[in-house]
């Protein structure tokens, strides 16, 4: 199972910080999310690209975790030689992440079906 089973996300940037979020679908993945996505789980999943602290900040009203990444960008957008120097795309690496299985957590491949009125 991947973080992208159970959630979605958005990021972007300040600067030479980023800050990813991450939305579960439901309230069984949010806590999987907490459980999880730790700090350092977190700051070794990004490696290198991260020289700086992992911070996670928990929203639980709408099932969302932020992560706010110092040194992250190699410098920011007037600096920086990366291809994503905003950080507009640090949450896709995030929902690659491996998670364990799960059997009380239901998974969204393609996200969760729309409702009906």
């Amino acid at each position: 199972m991947r973080v992208a089973d159970i959630a979605h996300g958005r990021s972007g940037d300040k600067g030479d910080t980023c800050n990813v979020g991450i939305v579960a679908y439901d309230a069984a993945g949010y806590e999987l999310l907490r459980r999880e996505l730790t700090e350092e789980r977190v700051a070794a999943h990004f490696g290198d690209l991260v020289r700086g602290t992992v911070t996670r900040y928990e929203l639980p009203g709408i099932l969302a975790l932020n992560f706010v990444l110092t040194r992250a960008l190699d410098g920011g957008g007037t600096q920086s030689l990366r291809s994503d120097h905003l950080g507009k795309t640090m949450y896709a690496w995030l929902l690659r992440m491996e998670l364990p299985d799960a059997a009380d957590v239901r998974r969204y491949p393609s996200g969760p079906p729309a409702e009906v009125a």
